[in-house]
């Protein structure tokens, strides 16, 4: 039997890389000059911190980082935004949390759309990953496509791994 996992996951390295670059152009750049933010990665945590002066700086710094993870190859969707900024003495700041793995919903609106596509495959949630079974390799390369045209209504950036026939 053939099979692949959906697993959704950012590579470390190349965010610690985009969070770099974004920081480095604020610096650069005109409109942030002489500011006493900061943009910071932390790995273990997998969150950006985003500290700046004010509500302005802190939406262009949210924009640069996007772009530059655009320009890396990461899915901004990886972000999640949802946390609301707070303030910090002079300083506002706002804690970025970056997605790993595939929640229980979210597997579950995968399993529905691949069941609902009436497929010969099977698919069974395994952690945060999900195995994708079936006796023609073409079979899972429908299920990759359809996986890939459904990308909006899933809302998370997947990655197809460990395909075996």
């Amino acid at each position: 039997m053939a099979s692949f996992d959906i697993v959704s996951k950012v590579d470390p390295q190349i965010m610690d890389n985009a969070v770099n670059v974004a920081r480095k152009e604020i610096m650069n750049r005109y409109d942030f000059r002489d500011t006493k933010g900061t943009l910071e990665y932390d790995k273990k945590a997998s969150e950006v911190h985003i500290s700046m002066e004010n509500e302005m700086r802190l939406q262009h710094t949210e924009d640069v980082l996007i772009g530059k993870m655009v320009k890396q190859g990461l899915d901004a969707t990886a972000l999640d935004f949802s946390k609301d900024h707070y303030q910090s003495g002079a300083m506002v700041k706002k804690d970025i949390k970056v997605k790993a793995g595939i929640d229980k919903e979210t597997s579950k609106k995968i399993m529905k759309i691949i069941k609902d596509s009436k497929m010969k495959v099977s698919a069974a949630m395994m952690d945060e990953t999900i195995r994708v079974t079936g006796k023609k390799i073409d079979d899972l390369q429908e299920v990759m496509a359809l996986m890939r045209s459904n990308s909006e209504e899933i809302g998370m950036p997947l990655q197809y791994v460990n395909m075996k026939s």
